[in-house]
């Protein structure tokens, strides 16, 4: 029993090792267990399924908004996605919300598109759940979900190795789990909100879309009422610490916006000139 003891020990000592990244846009160190490879197959197999359960736009006019946005958005991200087979979904439906998933992903739904007043709005958006694929939060949570079961499975091979109360040892779990939940896996999944609304805001600004808006946006779904637990309880930061953060990051994003915006007004215009010198010419 105790050499299994120190076997779970040594495994889960060594994935902790020997599975730490970086997120490129912060420097935040994080727990990695999962491959780039593995996470882009379960994306793409997940965005499948969705495309055959939800119902998809015809509309032309909102197609072509969003794909407009999102290659704008894979352009300021500035680097390679592991896999990355970009492509951007608009699903009928009056959900208002957005996804990304690894592989380049991106669903947006006519519920989200309706409640934004701009395309400003509509990149905050789609900018945050491309961060949350580009700084890998769902293969980190992932991996920090197998770290807990390994430190868990430890001391309950530990307890037992003691002959410690099987009463006492379940008591003992349960509590080991209640606090990893509360005090490490909704933490971290609150920074990687936060992180995602930094990082999105940043993609957001470089592809030509005012970092101004997300403070907007988020006061719109703030509105939109509905009962939340405390944010130590919750998944994601309250309203109001949303919203503060988002504001007080909008400032250092606005030149890199303006001048985004700048560049790709350049590009339009100069696309639109050719495509209107292509068409004297042909006549």
């Amino acid at each position: 029993m105790k050499k299994a003891w120190f076997t779970c020990l040594a495994v889960v000592a060594m994935g902790v090792l020997a599975g730490c990244t970086t997120v490129k846009e912060t420097g935040r160190s994080q727990l990695m267990l999962v491959s780039p490879s593995d996470e882009a197959k379960m994306g793409l197999s997940a965005f499948e399924q969705i495309k055959k359960q939800e119902k998809i736009s015809t509309n032309p006019a909102l197609n072509a908004r969003i794909q407009t946005i999102g290659k704008r958005i894979a352009v300021s991200v500035g680097r390679e996605i592991p896999n990355a087979q970009w492509e951007f979904v608009v699903f009928d439906s009056a959900t208002v919300n957005a996804f990304a998933l690894p592989g380049g992903k991106v669903g947006v739904y006519t519920g989200l598109i309706k409640l934004a007043a701009s395309d400003d709005e509509i990149a905050i958006v789609m900018g945050h759940e491309i961060a949350h694929v580009t700084s890998r939060h769902g293969a980190e949570r992932t991996s920090q979900n197998y770290a807990i079961v390994g430190v868990g499975l430890i001391a309950a091979i530990g307890m037992e190795t003691q002959h410690v109360d099987p009463a006492k040892r379940n008591l003992a779990l349960a509590a080991y789990g209640l606090g990893a939940t509360v005090g490490y896996m909704l933490p971290y999944s609150r920074l990687h909100e936060s992180e995602a609304d930094s990082v999105g805001l940043r993609f957001a600004a470089g592809a030509g879309y005012d970092p101004r808006a997300g403070a907007t946006f988020w006061r719109k779904m703030a509105a939109q009422g509905g009962s939340k637990p405390p944010e130590f309880l919750s998944t994601h930061p309250s309203d109001a610490t949303r919203i503060a953060n988002l504001q007080a990051l909008a400032p250092q994003y606005v030149p890199l916006y303006q001048q985004s915006k700048a560049r790709f007004q350049t590009a339009t215009q100069a696309a639109e000139q050719a495509e209107l010198n292509a068409f004297t010419k042909g006549k």
